[in-house]
């Protein structure tokens, strides 16, 4: 066996491991809405969270890789359809990976699933079920695709910019988050979390244990996020970003803690979990790029701007899991610490844009960076918002307030995720009231429901 070829193995074994990180975070975001749901909401995650991965996988083999990677174009890939070559010349932004292309495209995947999920946390209790499957195909298709090939895949702002994103800040967590803003705009709030006097309601999620827990599926996942994206093992340079993650994540844990304290006096459980992900999100795009006395830095920063952040926009949008927020603003702000921390070794290591203000005292790879943000955020908002749109315009976006009131699970799918909590139980002495019958049902009361209503009836 030559050289080579036990170089391309144990490149494409790790980039496979990598990608099974990023595939695991699936389960972090299911949980996570769920925990942020109420009891009637729950189950619709699981068959939205599964429904929109595979629509994703087949989507993105079929067009999108071939968009994002096919080619050197300035604007969007040109060849590999239906990952019909297996010739890594045709996939030049990729090249100085070892791996065989279908480990590489297998690992993109997973990057276009991970922001689509990111698209609808924001979206939870109140969007009709086939509006997820329809923006899904135009997403993972199109939008997702062309977007990370203008940094990603050697296009223009990487190309012509030197725009600085190692493994996604803009390309997959702004993005999903541009996405779902767009979404709110059209979808709206929940029934009752603004008063009549326009102040939010609290409408808590049933489960912080499950938060918990998909805090750390996602934080688990991130180590396959960030180092897979250096597609290689050999040389081990994948250590380096490990560490940098786990850096920033646990600076984002305390700076949100810390914030929240000072606001509150308490230690929010939601708040918390958020500085984590916020903090990784961060970390995302300079992963790469920085030394490790700037990984903390750069997430303590974000775990202090989502925690501000999310109770600001909380007064105007309703985005039960944070993720303007947290993938939003956090995205920003991690994509524009390169342009302050990069350092001259990585930024060399790398081969795209220049060091940061830090080291170089200009302002050059600030602007690359906030010329790529803009740029991604203008184009995925654009986009998005005229699909959501049509899609509310033809089939609509939003289920019926009467079937708002009563739950998903069962509107939707004809049955509760609880089903204890809703049905009776034979031979028990424990009744809870009967489902609502499927037939017309009384119009609601007006808009000012008490926070967390129908929540276990």
């Amino acid at each position: 066996m030559k050289v080579t070829d036990v170089a391309s193995a144990v490149d494409t074994v790790w980039v496979i491991v990598a990608a099974v990180f990023v595939m695991f975070m699936q389960a972090g975001f299911m949980f996570l809405e769920i925990g942020f749901s109420r009891m009637k909401n729950v189950g619709t995650v699981v068959p939205k969270v599964l429904a929109n991965f595979s629509i994703c996988a087949l989507c993105y083999w079929a067009v999108g890789f071939a968009l994002a990677f096919g080619g050197a174009g300035w604007f969007a890939g040109t060849h590999g359809t239906f990952l019909g070559t297996s010739n890594g010349d045709l996939f030049p932004a990729m090249s100085a990976s070892d791996a065989v292309v279908p480990a590489k495209f297998f690992f993109q995947f997973v990057f276009c699933a991970v922001s689509l999920a990111i698209v609808w946390g924001t979206t939870l209790e109140r969007i009709k079920f086939g509006a997820y499957l329809i923006y899904a195909v135009i997403f993972s298709t199109l939008i997702y695709p062309i977007v990370s090939h203008w940094i990603f895949g050697g296009g223009w702002l990487a190309h012509n910019i030197g725009m600085q994103d190692f493994a996604g800040s803009t390309v997959v967590h702004l993005i999903g988050a541009t996405g779902a803003f767009a979404a709110l705009l059209l979808l709206g709030p929940r029934q009752g979390k603004y008063g009549p006097d326009g102040k939010p309601n609290v409408i808590p999620g049933h489960s912080m244990p499950l938060v918990g827990l998909a805090v750390m599926i996602l934080w688990f996942g991130w180590f396959g996020f960030n180092p897979g994206s250096t597609l290689a093992a050999i040389g081990g340079r994948f250590a380096e970003v490990v560490v940098v993650t786990n850096l920033a994540a646990a600076a984002g844990v305390i700076g949100a803690m810390a914030t929240i304290y000072a606001i509150t006096r308490t230690f929010d459980i939601g708040m918390t979990g958020n500085g984590a992900i916020a903090a990784l999100v961060a970390i995302t795009a300079p992963s790469g790029y920085v030394e490790f006395w700037a990984a903390p830095i750069i997430g303590v920063v974000a775990g202090v701007i989502v925690v501000l952040w999310v109770i600001a926009i909380d007064r105007i949008i309703d985005d039960p899991v944070g993720a303007l927020s947290a993938h939003g603003v956090a995205g920003i702000w991690g994509t524009l610490s390169c342009g302050l921390f990069t350092s001259p070794r990585l930024a060399t290591l790398n081969g795209i844009g220049k060091p940061g203000l830090v080291y170089s005292g200009s302002v050059h790879q600030l602007g690359a960076q906030a010329l790529g943000i803009a740029a991604a955020f203008v184009s995925v908002f654009c986009v998005s918002y005229v699909v959501f749109f049509v899609i509310k315009a033809l089939y609509g976006l939003r289920v019926h307030p009467d079937e708002e009131r009563y739950g998903l699970d069962i509107v939707e799918h004809g049955m509760w995720g609880y089903p204890e909590q809703f049905m009776p139980v034979p031979g028990s002495e424990y009744h809870p009231p009967a489902p609502p019958a499927r037939r017309p049902i009384p119009r609601p009361a007006p808009i000012g429901l008490a926070a967390g209503d129908g929540g276990s009836r």
